[in-house]
């Protein structure tokens, strides 16, 4: 394989506007720049959470997520190309159903926290929730895959199953929201 980038600085977008993979031009604001851009940074927030101590099956699973990304930025970038299919949304939910099944059902709302990693994987869960609404926004103009939407959609939900998966292996457990709270703090 040559070079993909043989030099990092081009100067092509000085004026506002970036290149897609077709070769069009389009304002770094655009609604399709917005949801590359909230995919990417997904990205790098599953890349923050392999930076951490994970079990072997999930370290395996995020690094998966990467690449589909990955793949789903392409798809963005690229105006008619799809490459997320409905197999995609499957292999999600079979994993989702795999690792929910042995957390305890919830009696109370989660807030975000816990060990390191399962606090990163509830932040990525919510750039998910952006990247989604983006994505969202794009479809609304623009054709575009239905599986892209639901892709980020099952992938919250995972991410969010993840975390507690993650938070129990740390010995943290879920933080539960506490509504019976006085108002003054922990008096």
């Amino acid at each position: 394989m040559g070079h993909r980038l043989s030099k990092i600085y081009t100067r092509t977008g000085d004026a506002g506007t970036t290149g897609l993979g077709d070769g069009s031009r389009v304002a770094k604001d655009h609604v399709r720049v917005e949801a590359i851009g909230a995919v990417d940074e997904l990205n790098s927030g599953v890349g923050l959470i392999l930076a951490e101590p994970l079990a072997e099956d999930v370290r395996q699973l995020l690094t998966e997520i990467q690449h589909d990304l990955f793949d789903l930025g392409g798809e963005l970038s690229i105006p008619g190309y799809t490459r997320i299919q409905a197999e995609h949304i499957s292999r999600l939910e079979r994993v989702l159903d795999h690792y929910n099944a042995d957390l305890e059902p919830l009696k109370e709302f989660i807030l975000p926290g816990g060990s390191r990693p399962g606090a990163l994987c509830h932040l990525a869960r919510t750039v998910c929730r952006r990247a989604e609404r983006r994505v969202v926004g794009l479809a609304s103009n623009q054709s575009l895959s239905p599986y892209c939407q639901q892709y980020l959609n099952r992938l919250s939900d995972l991410l969010f199953v993840l975390s507690r998966v993650i938070n129990r292996a740390d010995g943290c457990g879920d933080v539960l929201w506490r509504k019976d709270r006085s108002a003054g703090g922990s008096n």
